[in-house]
């Protein structure tokens, strides 16, 4: 397969390892020249994985017509706030029956559409040729070869098993779906959850507090979920829990390492500064929250990620005004 990867960050490259090892014949699309030449001559990119070594197959460049030129499968690995400016300049360039694979985990601020949704009004794609990746895939892990499972997810099944083949290799294996809602859902919310076990790890609060994060986070997931027409047997899979679990519990995970920062007292500035990442969550929190909100769903751990991270609220009162809510039934 020709495949197209658009973003050099650790994910971006990460999938394109993954399509490589598969034996598709892969071109990065990187904004900088220094990085688009690092991936066609040293086959490397240190910047965001390093140490990892690329396939003979994959290359890069800055020219994005070039990068998806003959294309059938084109992967999206950008921060998810910036692709309805980005799809703006770059879908004409698209072939008209290239798959469009979205790597993105987010809710859009203002509009409070998935990705997939983003692609398919901003690049005037057709819903049945997106296709969502989510699952527990830490991205340093995947290139070192560490077994993970995905989750693979098109309203065109047809597509679905074509993208599902050309990322199967021996160390990663992906599942196919049909719950493009849920398996996005997942993926954005899991974010904002992982910055609270973050702050709660900081804190010093113990295994009892995480699991109660991660459960009641989950079930904040599902809720909102069925509500948008998801599965709900989708949380309990790859894309809910798995991807759930590997976010909070892991130091890899940007999201429960920002959460960290923010637990120890420092700003969101500072946080940023200390991190060198983007941590999608800090802002998919007020996204998520609002989408909540306009479908009468609560969320109580997201609204306190969203007090903390834009309100300044102190991470150890909003623990406190969790665990003194109302009592209800699970």
């Amino acid at each position: 397969m020709r495949a197209a990867v658009i973003g050099s960050g650790a994910w971006g490259t990460a999938f394109a390892k993954v399509l490589g090892d598969a034996g598709s014949q892969v071109t990065m699309w990187a904004r900088r020249e220094a990085v688009a030449a690092e991936i066609r001559e040293r086959r490397g990119n240190e910047g965001s994985l390093p140490g990892v070594r690329l396939a003979e197959s994959v290359t890069g460049t800055t020219d994005l017509a070039e990068a998806v030129a003959g294309a059938e499968l084109i992967a999206i690995a950008v921060p998810s706030q910036t692709l309805r400016g980005n799809l703006a300049d770059w879908a004409g360039a698209f072939p008209s029956d290239a798959t469009v694979v979205s790597l993105m985990k987010g809710i859009e601020l203002g509009t409070l559409k998935r990705m997939s949704e983003v692609i398919v009004e901003t690049a005037g794609v057709a819903a049945d040729r997106v296709v969502v990746v989510s699952g527990p895939n830490l991205a340093p892990e995947i290139a070192a070869r560490q077994p993970t499972a995905t989750v693979v997810a098109c309203s065109d099944e047809g597509r679905a098993k074509q993208v599902q083949h050309a990322l199967a290799t021996p160390y990663f294996r992906p599942y196919t779906s049909d719950d493009v809602i849920g398996c996005e859902l997942g993926g954005a919310t899991k974010n904002v959850i992982a910055l609270a076990y973050g702050m709660a790890v900081a804190i010093g609060l113990g295994d009892n507090t995480r699991a109660s994060l991660i459960t009641r986070g989950l079930a904040e997931t599902a809720r909102l979920g069925v509500a948008l027409g998801a599965d709900p047997l989708t949380f309990a899979g790859l894309a809910g829990l798995g991807d759930l679990v590997a976010s909070c519990s892991s130091p890899l995970a940007r999201n429960r390492t920002f959460g960290e920062h923010l637990g120890r007292g420092e700003t969101l500035e500072q946080a940023q500064v200390a991190t060198r990442q983007t941590a999608e969550g800090v802002k998919s929190c007020l996204s998520i929250r609002d989408l909540a909100r306009a479908n009468g769903v609560e969320m109580p751990i997201v609204e306190q990620v969203e007090r903390v991270c834009h309100e300044g609220a102190d991470p150890r009162v909003a623990v406190k005004l969790l665990m003194t809510r109302e009592m209800k039934p699970e």
